[in-house]
């Protein structure tokens, strides 16, 4: 398990292999190639280096594979937030943990 923030530094959840999970234990996203997909195919982000989420707008309209996310995994753990980065132009926020 490795932790993930938003770009704007919110601790968002965690990787378990290529899912993502938010920090109260949902899954929300799986990962192919740096882009983060929803369970319904849905682009809604993409991982910048190891840890760090943020979404490209340009990319708002692609659809991935679907898949069926796994349980809720009880975990209502959460790690510090962190300093955020400056957005690169074309790029937002990635969506925060309660509104997904």
């Amino acid at each position: 398990m490795r932790w993930a923030w938003t770009w704007s530094g919110c601790c968002f959840g965690y990787w378990i292999d290529d899912d993502l999970w938010t920090y109260r234990g949902k899954h929300i996203g799986r990962c192919i190639n740096n882009d983060i997909y929803a369970p319904s195919g849905r682009y809604i982000g993409e991982l910048m280096g190891d840890s760090r989420l943020i979404t490209n707008k340009s990319k708002a309209g692609r659809a991935g594979p679907l898949f069926v996310p796994t349980r809720a995994r009880g975990l209502e753990q959460r790690l510090p937030d962190d300093t955020g980065n400056v957005f690169y132009k074309g790029y937002g926020d990635f969506p925060h943990p309660d509104e997904l």
